[in-house]
């Protein structure tokens, strides 16, 4: 499954949301690093229910508009 994401760094808790079509997903972790994004990996892999090497970033990694590849 591919899908887009949008990453919300430095929120108040982790959560993930999806609207219009589209994932957010808050993380208190900063966008420094790529603390983030190992963050935003951990975060998708507890909701989706599959493990963090399943879960891939195709494009954005600077960005905090995300490609998410997920294998099941």
């Amino acid at each position: 499954m591919i899908t887009e994401v949008k990453v919300i760094p430095q929120a108040k808790k982790n959560s993930i949301k999806q609207e219009a079509g589209l994932w957010k997903v808050y993380l208190t972790a900063p966008a420094l690093e790529g603390k983030a994004n190992a963050a935003l990996v951990e975060s998708l892999a507890e909701h989706f229910c599959v493990k963090k090497s399943r879960i891939q970033i195709i494009k954005g990694l600077k960005s905090r508009k995300k490609t998410i590849m997920i294998n099941a």
